[in-house]
């Protein structure tokens, strides 16, 4: 039996729903009674929809460039959340001690699935391309098995074949994915799940 998944823009805006960019590169600080969400994008448009989705959520958040010792831009923008006390329960699930780590109960259904594929989601011609954060320190396999669960078949890529990832291909899969996380945001420039 498949659990009933709903797209992303079939459920209200939430707090827990920023575990899907936890899923990707995004990190979570704890200071005192309050946690911050950053994630580091290098797309304009992955910049606009993460500010707008924590809007949705009651969260201000900026981006941060930073500058180069010539002057100029690097190409990576950092987005950041305040430091806010309603943040900290995803902070709870998501680290142990300075680590994070995906929580073995993790669910991965639409909106989850959307804000990971803004924070890191790439069309490749082989498939689309979750990707998960550069450390080897965590186990990853909670979020395979979420993505298994929301009727998405991901398999593992490692580092020399472009990932750490889960890459999502074939047309069924794909379909079911872009179902998930609904249409792209303006600008993705074919970082989406395709249409098929």
């Amino acid at each position: 039996m498949q659990l009933s998944f709903f797209a992303a823009g079939d459920t209200p805006a939430t707090i827990d729903q920023l575990e899907g960019l936890l899923a990707g590169p995004a990190q979570v600080i704890r200071r005192d009674l309050a946690a911050r969400i950053s994630v580091l994008v290098t797309a304009g448009w992955r910049v606009d929809a993460l500010l707008e989705a924590f809007a949705q959520r009651g969260l201000r958040a900026a981006p941060e460039g930073t500058e180069r010792p010539d002057g100029g831009r690097h190409d990576v923008v950092s987005v950041r959340t305040e430091f806010s006390d309603r943040l900290l329960a995803v902070a709870a699930r998501w680290t142990g001690g300075a680590v994070k780590r995906p929580p073995a109960d993790l669910v991965l259904d639409g909106p989850r699935l959307r804000l990971w594929a803004i924070a890191s989601g790439a069309a490749t011609p082989k498939g689309y391309l979750l990707r998960l954060p550069a450390s080897t320190s965590a186990d990853w396999s909670p979020c395979g098995s979420a993505l298994s669960r929301s009727g998405v078949t991901g398999a593992y890529v490692g580092v020399r074949a472009g990932g750490p990832a889960y890459r999502v291909s074939g047309r069924r899969q794909l379909t079911r994915l872009r179902e998930l996380v609904g249409d792209p945001p303006p600008g993705t420039a074919g970082d989406w799940p395709a249409q098929k």
